[in-house]
């Protein structure tokens, strides 16, 4: 009985079709779940089938169209922010009441240009003292000391919660609080030096000293927080590998910290330059006083308002390429890849957007 069954099923296989391509892609699955897919034959057909449709041509997609992504409101904010520039720019050339020639005529003349100089200089000894007493503030305010860190964090609280006018003013009448300033052993009648204050505490020096301590305050913080930044474990395997705490701060800290300190502190710096302007209060020529002194004698305010304008300007954007550059620098250690300058940018263009020459294709085929 049972080898009539298995001869009858031998000749059921032998005699049933094999399936074709067609059939076979449309139903593989049930092919292969049948138990007719398990015989050689059934497998050798679904080989079969298999190597005919991949040697089948691949689809023609040549007729079909390349339809660029469209962004109509992204042209619509363009075409607005455009039609407002030329506005503005129409406006600023046709005016004749922003006066563009008394413009040119004081913008380099010999009294805003010393003006523009002792702003510089006031910006750079007081940006300087400012960020080298802030550093000493911020590691105070870091030490485990409890009278240190309460001295640096009183420091920081008064000088920003005060108005930088009120300091100024306030510096410049120290005479009115103590009639001299001396140098000795306290609590005796010993004294190495001993000045007026009115005499020590000029304009200029009035102005150093409150854009100096105002600064400090503020960079005390900037610094406090690029280093609080660095992730404390590198400081621990230093620590491990027997590194100096001197060259752990300055070799490891320090590297990593100024990548969080530098946005900021440059932008302390710019309102450094700006915040110099309020010095007019004292009497002291600086640019904006100087500018004052100028419109008060010939009533030209807003040309003189823009000589000054102009002047900040150029010296915040000068300011700006620094800050690009050292920034550049002190990311070398978090990207891969530098990011590419301006000149670079434009090298690559130029170089990509070249014509081809040609002729020279034709020699080097």
């Amino acid at each position: 009985m049972s080898s009539a069954a298995t001869t009858v099923a031998q000749s059921a296989q032998q005699s049933a079709p094999e399936p074709a391509p067609g059939a076979f892609l449309e139903h593989g699955a049930f092919l292969e779940n049948s138990a007719v897919a398990e015989s050689p034959t059934a497998a050798a057909a679904q080989s079969a089938a298999a190597h005919s449709a991949v040697a089948r041509p691949a689809a023609d997609y040549s007729g079909y169209k390349l339809v660029p992504a469209r962004h109509p409101w992204r042209w619509v904010g363009t075409v607005l922010v455009a039609l407002g520039v030329v506005a503005v720019a129409w406006s600023l050339a046709t005016n004749p009441r922003w006066e563009w020639g008394v413009v040119a005529q004081w913008f380099t003349a010999q009294s805003v240009v010393n003006g523009l100089v002792e702003t510089l200089e006031l910006t750079a000894i007081s940006g300087a003292l400012g960020f080298v007493l802030g550093f000493i503030l911020a590691l105070m305010r870091l030490s485990a000391s409890p009278l240190l860190l309460s001295v640096s964090w009183t420091f920081s609280w008064i000088f920003r919660s005060t108005p930088l006018l009120v300091q100024m003013l306030l510096w410049y009448n120290l005479g009115y609080l103590y009639e001299k300033i001396s140098l000795g052993i306290p609590f005796t009648d010993i004294r190495f030096f001993e000045v007026q204050t009115t005499t020590l505490i000029s304009q200029f020096a009035a102005a150093v000293l409150g854009l100096t301590l105002n600064q400090a305050a503020y960079s005390a913080e900037i610094i406090r927080g690029g280093i609080l930044s660095v992730d404390q474990g590198q400081l621990e395997a230093a620590a491990a590998l027997g590194i100096p705490a001197w060259r752990r701060s300055t070799r490891i800290v320090l590297p990593q910290a100024m990548r969080a300190i530098l946005p900021t502190a440059f932008n302390e710096i710019i309102g450094l330059v700006k915040g110099t302007s309020i010095v007019y209060v004292l009497a002291y020529s600086e640019l904006f006083y100087t500018v004052q002194v100028i419109y008060n004698r010939t009533q030209q305010v807003l040309p003189l308002l823009l000589v000054a304008s102009l002047w900040y300007v150029a010296i915040t954007s000068v300011l700006s390429v620094f800050q690009y550059y050292i920034e550049r620098h002190y990311s070398k250690g978090a990207v891969r890849n530098l990011p590419l300058t301006p000149l670079q940018k434009a090298r690559k263009f130029f170089a990509t957007h070249a014509p081809v020459n040609t002729d020279r294709a034709k020699e080097v085929r």
